[in-house]
């Protein structure tokens, strides 16, 4: 059992100078109902979206471009790039858009801020036919598959990292990067936070499920994404300003900030999409609570793969995963004073006791007959089991 030892958390005192951001991964359904994804939607028709949406100069340079320049605005096409025997850029097969917050001073600023801009993109989309929804896992493919395969170019320049050589994977998860930084964490802290965050992520993301499909039908767990990803790639990530404060782990915990803006930021990457932004509010005070909090001892440099499965499969519903969630959110709440974050985890204590995440109100609507990520449940359809969703992690 998880305990929570040793002395008194810090005082909200000493909690002020915190910055956060969302970076939500948005999922859409095609003018036809079906899913748009890799094997059914171009690039352009999603890019046609992002281009209608607004620039605001003043996100930057807090938000990163990157070298290709996709990633202007606070929306932008998210998918897997492909390049030529020369490094020139060929195409990309789209996932999704991705809605990403500026750098914001409040948890209610950050919630807020995604909400907003989330239905601008909502507003466009339908505008283009397209309809956007939140989902943990791609609920009609397996995986998306290299084709063709890298040629030496791409083998020499995107297997560098543990994470490049995962990166398929994220082409049929859903997620949001949940980050934030603190002003007086040192290098060191801040990696030690990420592997704080990596020690119990098992028992902080059954608050978030919610991807109950698998291959078109009802999978019998609660979060297939984090089933097939967590433990291949990370829990959570420390971006730190020196090569030699990076440690050599697979998969990551540590990667070198590709901005000053990044500097010191902590991302926890374990959770499911929602359209709850509250519950992303919430979900993001309670890490604030654990990094402020001195008491709990667990530290990981990976995420614990199996833990994670145990987790995706029965969530609160397994007695170890609720009764050490419990030790968690009650050491996070105690090491927080402000009252409005103390409501915040007051929300997800009532979620922890009745053991429900957003994958049970979709297992429910689904099973009652409604159409849930473009799927509607078939007279005596099967049940997608683990085995299935294992075979899916192969690229």
């Amino acid at each position: 059992m998880i305990e929570a030892r040793g002395h008194a958390a810090v005082g909200a005192a000493n909690g002020t100078g915190f910055r956060y951001g969302i970076e939500h991964e948005a999922a859409l359904l095609r003018p036809d109902g079906t899913f748009a994804d890799f094997t059914n939607t171009r690039f352009e028709e999603l890019q046609a979206i992002v281009d209608a949406l607004p620039v605001y100069p003043a996100d930057y340079p807090g938000l990163r471009i990157g070298d290709r320049g996709i990633k202007r605005k606070r929306w932008y096409v998210e998918g897997y790039e492909r390049f030529g025997p020369r490094g020139e850029f060929l195409h990309c097969d789209p996932k999704g858009i991705e809605v990403r917050t500026p750098i914001c001073i409040s948890v209610a600023d950050t919630a807020a801020r995604l909400r907003s801009d989330h239905a601008r993109l909502v507003r466009q989309a339908a505008r283009h036919g397209f309809r956007v929804l939140a989902i943990g896992f791609n609920p009609v493919r397996r995986a998306y598959r290299i084709d063709p395969a890298l040629n030496r170019w791409e083998r020499r320049h995107r297997l560098l990292t543990p994470e490049d050589r995962t990166d398929h994977l994220h082409m049929t998860t859903y997620g949001p990067d949940l980050n934030l930084s603190w002003a007086e964490l040192s290098p060191r802290q801040t990696i030690d936070a990420a592997a704080k965050l990596t020690f119990y992520s098992p028992y902080l993301v059954p608050f978030s499920f919610a991807s109950p499909f698998f291959q078109g039908t009802l999978w019998e767990g609660l979060s297939v994404r984090t089933f097939v990803r967590t433990g291949p790639r990370p829990a959570a990530l420390a971006f730190v300003a020196s090569p030699d404060d990076l440690l050599a782990t697979d998969p990551s915990l540590t990667q070198l900030a590709r901005s000053e803006a990044e500097v010191g930021r902590i991302e926890f990457k374990a959770f499911d999409a929602s359209g709850d932004f509250a519950l992303y509010g919430e979900l993001l005070t309670l890490l604030k609570g654990l990094i402020l909090d001195q008491r709990l001892s667990g530290r990981r440099l990976t995420p614990d793969a199996r833990l994670h499965r145990v987790s995706a499969i029965e969530g609160f519903h397994a007695p170890e995963i609720r009764e050490a969630a419990e030790v968690v959110l009650r050491a996070a709440e105690e090491a927080l004073g402000d009252p409005e974050d103390r409501q915040r985890l007051r929300r997800l204590w009532g979620r922890l006791r009745s053991r429900s995440c957003p994958a049970e109100g979709m297992r429910r609507r689904y099973l009652a007959g409604q159409e849930v990520a473009g799927l509607r449940r078939r007279p005596s359809a099967p049940t997608a089991g683990r085995d299935e969703a294992s075979a899916g992690t192969a690229g």
